[in-house]
């Protein structure tokens, strides 16, 4: 073997090592999307360190309450619209994101799994006070305009569109009182792992003010005319499921199936209920907690879904830790605290942190659905301070400035859980699965 075909060899050697060495290098997407934390090290969105996961989690969860407003405000909609997206700075926003590609030639985004919303939008070229990473039209051979006679335009709030007339579909919309976007509806190819959906209707923002916009966008995951599952049409067959990693899982991801294929053939499910006012929202009956062997007493009518006022429970993807109304979620707390051995004190949103040597007798919360029975694992349960030292109920109430009676089942107890949204038959199912 001469020294050329030597010098080949090492250096093949070495980028297949190198690769094997990268968990993120094989993170590439097959039959599924990867489910990708914000903060962890396969996101190109800067992240902080490892050790300090606690306290980034503290931080998302403070800006839970703008999140609870905002689907308080969603619940409560007499009318169909493509919102803005929860959000918050970049590592405050949805909490999960996964690669798509847009437009021919693909061009890759990393955005923002949100099952409270309908619709996609991404910043454009051009954008002002847009991230770097923006989606270059120009540049796709797929790329169309909408004008205001479609009937995706009519669906569209802060329409801008004359009385008379064909133009373009231009929209303004606003967010939690500090953030604005200015976009025009679009359509261009979508490319999701192995699937391409033509056409798909989406904002393409031109103007953002403000703080809370996902720097490179969001995908709807919701129930509504906009959504993913609406504009994919036969494709995934109104299916979907998804299983959320850790966040403490720095170097890995979870996954994003969609469509009816490989989804688990066994798993226990409970009906989704539908609010026609808001149908973006996956509305479940919750109908009880336990805390270990004890039934929380909670009066009935404040579990009770009412598509009026929009109270109820959801599943959300995008809020960190669940939340309750206030009286239900002070009985679970007391309950747990009667079980678990004080004092107690708190961090951050978390109200019901004890010395980490007495979580051997915290008890399991359960939530009963009608028809399943979720026993949480003590790690959906407990959040732990940096040190260690301190173990929290990883639960909070609803913020005050909140009207309706919306309680929302979070991601964190949402992980390492395989959740599946089956609208076609209005079900919801959930499993244990590792996601890591």
């Amino acid at each position: 073997m001469d020294f050329a075909t030597t010098t080949l060899l090492f250096f093949a050697l070495l980028i297949s090592s190198t690769k094997a060495l990268d968990p993120c290098s094989s993170q590439i997407d097959g039959p599924d999307l990867s489910v990708i934390p914000i903060f962890s090290k396969c996101s190109p969105f800067t992240a902080p360190k490892p050790e300090s996961w606690v306290n980034t989690i503290i931080d998302m969860a403070s800006k839970d309450p703008q999140r609870l407003k905002y689907l308080s405000s969603l619940a409560a909609q007499k009318t169909t619209s493509v919102p803005i997206a929860s959000g918050q700075n970049v590592l405050n926003i949805g909490n999960y994101v996964v690669r798509v590609k847009l437009g021919t030639p693909g061009q890759l985004m990393f955005m923002v799994l949100d099952t409270s919303n309908d619709g996609a939008w991404v910043p454009c070229s051009g954008c002002i006070g847009c991230s770097a990473t923006t989606f270059s039209p120009n540049t796709s051979s797929t790329y169309g305009s909408l004008d205001c006679s479609v009937l995706q335009c009519a669906q569209m709030n802060g329409l801008s569109c004359p009385a008379t007339g064909s133009t373009t579909c231009l929209f303004n919309q606003s967010y939690g009182g500090d953030s604005f976007i200015s976009a025009t509806l679009v359509k261009d190819s979508l490319r999701l792992a192995n699937d391409i959906i033509p056409n798909f209707a989406f904002g393409c923002i031109s103007t953002i003010s403000g703080k809370s916009i996902p720097p490179q966008g969001l995908l709807g995951l919701g129930r509504g005319p906009m959504s993913l599952l609406s504009q994919s049409g036969s494709l995934y067959s109104g299916v979907f499921s998804y299983c959320l990693p850790s966040f403490k899982s720095y170097y890995f991801s979870g996954s994003l199936k969609l469509g009816p294929s490989g989804q688990p053939r066994t798993i226990r499910t409970t009906p989704l209920l539908r609010n026609p006012h808001r149908p973006s929202l996956y509305y479940v009956n919750l109908t009880g907690i336990s805390v270990g062997r004890v039934r929380v007493p909670i009066a009935p009518e404040l579990l009770s879904f009412d598509p009026t006022t929009g109270s109820g429970t959801i599943i959300d993807s995008g809020t960190v830790i669940t939340r309750f109304v206030q009286p239900i979620y002070d009985a679970l707390r007391d309950e747990f605290r009667k079980q678990v051995k004080g004092p107690f004190s708190t961090l951050g949103a978390f109200d019901t942190c004890f010395a980490a040597t007495h979580e051997a007798v915290a008890p399991a919360i359960t939530f009963h659905f009608s028809g399943l029975d979720l026993t949480l694992p003590m790690e959906n349960s407990l959040i732990h301070s940096s040190a260690g030292s301190l173990a929290c109920l990883a639960m909070a109430s609803s913020p005050n400035n909140v009207n309706s009676g919306l309680n929302v089942i979070a991601n964190l107890q949402q992980q390492n859980l395989r959740i599946l949204f089956d609208v076609a038959n209005s079900r919801l199912g959930i499993a244990r699965e590792l996601c890591n």
